[in-house]
């Protein structure tokens, strides 16, 4: 009974030094291509956001992400073309004309669910995995920006990709609408491919998603050094902000996941969501 009063004790030490409000994420299932980036001639046309409601821009920030299947279907079709991705994105390089999307899409979920932002570092392409990092780069000017893609397009044959409105404004064409590009992909090591897993299959354990860089930072290093669990500690942008995401695992069987979440219950910590 003493070590367990103590290790409840500890967990919310921890937890009171984050003061910070916890985002839990939901996994969405959805098939690639949710929000198109075909216009037909019915629908309302693309326009650009409030200058006013102009957020700080902040390139992506390359992180191992699971490859999962949503977002990943393979062949896919949109409007009778079919359209296949790639097993991989490492070495890719290419140019070709960008475009930018903006508040048709404004919180609408992209191909893999996630919600799109018109000033997130997102971008769509038709064929490269999702997630991929990308640095894109104007021919013209030279400038550069790191992005994730997250979502399936552009559907028109002479462009290459698509990107949100705010890394347009800081590739500078935002005003004219398309540039020439230079797309390479950003290679990362320990990337788990899981797109022949079935949807159901968890093996990370999500205590929260913090404000707090050094919080969340702090609690994955407590966890880690009680009970040797992996643990990794990722930003995400969401709704303008920055958030740091602690996750614990990944487990090789759902049984060694249960017995990890009824252990952080009994120190004392918040009831962990299981995730793929």
């Amino acid at each position: 009974m003493g070590a367990q009063s103590g290790d409840r004790g500890g967990a919310r030490r921890v937890l009171k030094q984050l003061l910070i409000s916890v985002t839990c994420c939901a996994a969405v299932a959805l098939t690639a291509c949710s929000t198109c980036r075909d216009v037909s001639a019915t629908e309302q046309a693309d326009v650009a956001p409030s200058p006013s409601d102009r957020s700080p821009w902040q390139d992506a920030i390359p992180r191992p992400d699971p490859i999962l299947a949503e977002g990943n279907r393979s062949p896919y079709e949109v409007n009778g073309a079919l359209y296949t991705v790639d097993g991989s994105a490492r070495g890719y390089r290419e140019q070709g004309v960008a475009s930018w999307y903006g508040m048709k899409f404004q919180g609408r979920p992209t191909a893999n669910g996630e919600i799109f932002d018109v000033y997130g570092a997102t971008a769509a392409h038709r064929s490269l995995p999702i997630p991929t990092y990308v640095r894109v780069t104007n021919l013209e000017n030279h400038r550069s920006v790191v992005l994730r893609v997250n979502d399936r397009g552009p559907f028109h044959p002479e462009r290459l990709i698509d990107i949100s409105y705010g890394a347009a404004l800081q590739l500078g064409f935002a005003e004219r609408g398309t540039a020439t590009v230079l797309i390479e992909s950003l290679e990362l090591v320990e990337v788990d491919d899981r797109r022949e897993l079935e949807a159901a299959t968890h093996r990370y354990l999500q205590l929260g998603a913090y404000t707090s860089e050094s919080a969340a930072g702090d609690l994955g290093h407590e966890i880690r050094h009680r009970w040797a669990y992996p643990v990794s500690v990722s930003a995400v942008d969401t709704d303008g902000r920055r958030l740091h995401r602690v996750r614990v695992g990944p487990f090789s069987t759902i049984q060694t996941l249960d017995q990890a979440r009824d252990v952080l219950i009994e120190a004392g910590y918040p009831s962990p969501d299981s995730i793929p």
